[in-house]
């Protein structure tokens, strides 16, 4: 078990919370497939969650290395980019779109995809291993994904039309890449 600590290890304990995350993605992926928002909701916070721990986990026992650094990233795009546009795709768009405004929606939700990735990439191409900013320049791809989740809500509590959820999944994801200043928790 010596491997769960060593940082060089692809399955150290860090890596391990990650692969949870991952893990729990793709089940959110598949539920939103079969309509199960709620299971699928379910699974993305429990990702969410593990992300918070897998961090917290690595600079902790100084488990950091580029490998996490990737994995992390993976799973950030699987469960804070992927899943919450996919769900509201599937539980709001395709409801309430037709023809030329589905295609509009498919446009947004492929712009907000490729904003979360670039926003990764980028973090990835300037970060080191367990070093720790003051602060974000941008949305992280985590509080993006909560601003989503809240955005779906506001649809379904508060019947938020579609167009206007639309209009925020594109705000949300050009913040993801602007120059705001987000301080890390």
């Amino acid at each position: 078990m010596k491997f769960l600590y060593t940082p060089s290890s692809n399955f150290n304990l860090a890596n391990l919370f990650t692969f949870v995350n991952i893990t729990a993605g793709l089940m959110a992926t598949y539920f939103i497939t079969q309509n199960n928002f709620l299971l699928a909701i379910i699974l993305a916070w429990i990702g969410g969650a593990f992300d918070i721990f897998d961090g917290k986990i690595a600079r902790k026992y100084n488990l950091s290395n580029e490998f996490g650094i990737q994995l992390d990233s993976f799973a950030d795009f699987l469960s804070f980019v992927l899943v919450p546009v996919f769900l509201i795709f599937q539980a709001i768009y395709a409801n309430s779109f037709l023809g030329t405004e589905l295609l509009l929606a498919g446009i947004v939700s492929i712009y907000y995809v490729i904003s979360g990735l670039r926003r990764l990439i980028n973090f990835n191409i300037n970060s080191d291993a367990g070093e720790v900013a003051k602060h974000f320049v941008g949305v992280p791809t985590p509080l993006g994904a909560i601003l989503l989740w809240l955005v779906y809500l506001s649809n379904i509590y508060l019947n938020t039309p579609a167009a206007l959820v639309l209009i925020f999944m594109l705000l949300i994801g050009w913040s993801l890449n602007s120059k705001l200043k987000v301080p890390h928790p």
